[in-house]
């Protein structure tokens, strides 16, 4: 079993799915024609059973990888002492005339080419459907191949004849300096279609068209400070991360990719989640794309007209489509990335009670209403009823930010949210002169702060801890400063930096919660450290004018990203990428503490 490190791959997509290229020049992950979709190939799920399509040079020596400048077309080096040879790789964006999608146009193109000296590539292309649970047919054409698996299929085209290989199919081919050739892998989604190989577009054309939308998309990234490239970098791949027909975006586009190799931590991240939901709206507004923020609140609109399920009037995630029902199941016939198992789809934390998404909520539709377009009557009214059910709900325990799994607690995290949620509304029906109950929506608000500060807050540890009554460190209490909740330089707030600093921190890498001290989630094992915890680490500090460590806390945290920029949820023991990857948290987090260390170098700037 030969898996690559998490780490060692870049993403292309077309704004409803993406796929996984690694350095070897294989795609070893890619959902078609959906984020949500069954897998096509998942070779990075098992390395044997799960599917694969390679296309590299033949030739012994090191592998590269880099982006076109400003844009998501991808370029895999294959560098030898006689000969380089390049494949480049990107799915188009289709849209015809109108701006709507066009059908049948879900493809992934790859051009080999040969830079220098002659070059041979191979290509493999065996695909595993539905996560190597159905079997498929495999028809040789002389313009490529099909494969069909009974309603599900994927056409390649070959400018070469392709040969049978198992349940795939192989070639290999020599490019002269200056040859190239192109090889399209297009999702049939229309059975009447007469010819199953009908490219939509050339290669070349589709590679021009693809090169123009990214790079006019980015250029309206307001962003011009110290980290420009990592944070066009993390806008980039957050594009990628929305699917565009519904305005959602995902919280990675993976599944089952470990927190700890060989361990149970193993989630499904191809969903929605409401609390990445006000982060990214806030992220593209920061970053001046309203549009993106316009078209996530309507999809966010459209779930909170929805009648009060049973945790209330909203879930914590939902499908892309804003489908409720995500039953989670285990695939116990793969062998999960190094033997970590089980595999996991569908995402049973889908029906938890997690109190703090109404804070998140709320904030975005608050945020939008600032930076966007005013709130509407019939918008607010449901915004007013999920606060109203908030000021009802809020002492009640449940299962917190990190979806533990040990049963319900009273989370600081969680009512800091409600607090939000409650003061937003407040400020949005004072801002608007909209009708609320603002004597007992305040009343309720003040009530959970005094709470926070008596039961959440240890004096012996001087810091804010995971739940009332407990001593564990939590590093969402961080979020308490960048909400607005409290000063960043209260005593309060500069003893919990100071704990979190001594005690999950370690070479600016930070942990979630101390496991064991009454912190356990009810899962066995460990995991690595959090990411988006190091960026909420460094925001605080900047806010609490500690500016010096809060720049070297998140230049460190660059180093860690992978050769293109990238972060997964999570960074393990020697600095390799853990959980599902890219993660859309990681690379929020990422741009809201650029933005704050800048403006806090530019304020103490201009007090100088």
């Amino acid at each position: 079993m030969t898996y690559r490190p998490i780490e060692s791959y870049g993403i292309i997509g077309d704004l409803h799915s993406v796929a996984l290229v690694g350095m070897d020049g294989s795609i070893d992950f890619c959902c078609l024609p959906r984020f949500d979709s069954p897998s096509t190939f998942a070779a990075l799920l098992d390395d044997q059973r799960g599917g694969r399509f390679r296309l590299a040079a033949m030739h012994e020596g090191p592998c590269k990888q880099m982006y076109l400048p400003d844009t998501n077309v991808l370029l895999t080096r294959f560098l030898g002492p006689q000969c380089v040879g390049e494949v480049c790789d990107f799915m188009p964006i289709h849209r015809d005339t109108s701006g709507l999608y066009r059908k049948g146009s879900h493809q992934i193109v790859r051009i080999a080419r040969a830079v220098r000296g002659a070059v041979r590539f191979r290509l493999e292309c065996r695909p595993a459907f539905d996560f190597a649970r159905r079997a498929h047919r495999v028809r040789l054409d002389p313009r490529g191949a099909v494969f069909d698996s009974d309603g599900i299929a994927v056409g390649l085209v070959s400018p070469v004849p392709l040969v049978a290989s198992g349940d795939g199919v192989a070639c290999e081919l020599v490019l002269q300096p200056g040859e190239s050739a192109t090889f399209i892998l297009r999702h049939i989604e229309d059975w009447t279609a007469s010819d199953d190989l009908l490219a939509p577009l050339s290669g070349d054309e589709a590679y021009e068209r693809t090169i123009r939308f990214w790079r006019s998309w980015l250029a309206r990234c307001r962003y011009q400070g110290r980290w420009r490239e990592m944070v066009m970098r993390s806008a980039l791949a957050l594009k990628l991360l929305t699917f565009e027909p519904s305005g959602a975006i995902v919280a990675a586009p993976t599944c089952g990719l470990p927190e700890e190799i060989g361990g149970v931590r193993n989630w499904d991240y191809r969903y929605t989640w409401m609390r990445d939901a006000a982060f990214t709206v806030y992220a593209f507004l920061r970053l001046g794309y309203t549009e993106e923020a316009a078209s996530f609140m309507d999809w966010l609109k459209a779930r909170i007209h929805e009648e009060d399920g049973p945790s209330g009037p909203l879930q914590i995630m939902y499908g892309i489509d804003g489908r409720h029902d995500l039953p989670e199941e285990e695939l116990v016939h793969l062998d999960g990335y190094r033997g970590s198992r089980p595999v996991r789809i569908g995402n049973g934390a889908a029906g938890q009670l997690q109190l703090d998404i109404y804070g998140e909520l709320i904030d975005s539709v608050y945020l939008y209403d600032k930076y966007g377009d005013p709130i509407g009557y019939d918008n607010w009214r449901h915004v007013r009823r999920m606060a109203e059910w908030v000021a009802a709900n809020w002492e009640k325990p449940d299962e917190g930010v990190w979806e533990v799994r040990g049963g319900r607690q009273h989370f600081v995290y969680s009512k800091l949210q409600c607090w939000v949620a409650l003061d937003r509304a407040v400020r949005l029906a004072t801002k608007r002169s909209l009708p609320l109950d603002r004597e007992r929506i305040g009343r309720e608000r003040d009530r959970i702060f005094e709470a926070i500060m008596e039961r959440g807050y240890d004096p012996k540890r001087r810091s804010f801890v995971q739940a009332f009554g407990g001593t564990a460190l939590d590093a969402s209490t961080l979020m308490m400063p960048l909400m607005r909740f409290l000063s960043p330089t209260d005593p309060r707030m500069l003893g919990t930096i100071d704990r979190i600093l001594e005690e999950l921190t370690g070479d600016s890498l930070v942990h979630r919660y101390e496991i064991g001290k009454g912190a356990g989630d009810g899962l066995t094992g460990s995991e690595g450290t959090f990411s988006i915890c190091t960026f909420w680490l460094a925001e605080a500090l900047a806010r609490a004018h500690r500016l010096d460590e809060a720049r070297f806390l998140f230049e460190k945290m660059l180093t860690y990203a992978n050769h293109l920029g990238l972060y997964a949820e999570e960074i393990g023991p020697s600095g390799e990428a853990l959980g599902n990857f890219p993660q859309a948290f990681t690379h929020l987090g990422l741009i809201s503490a650029a933005f704050a260390i800048d403006r806090a170098l530019a304020d103490s700037a201009s007090h100088h």
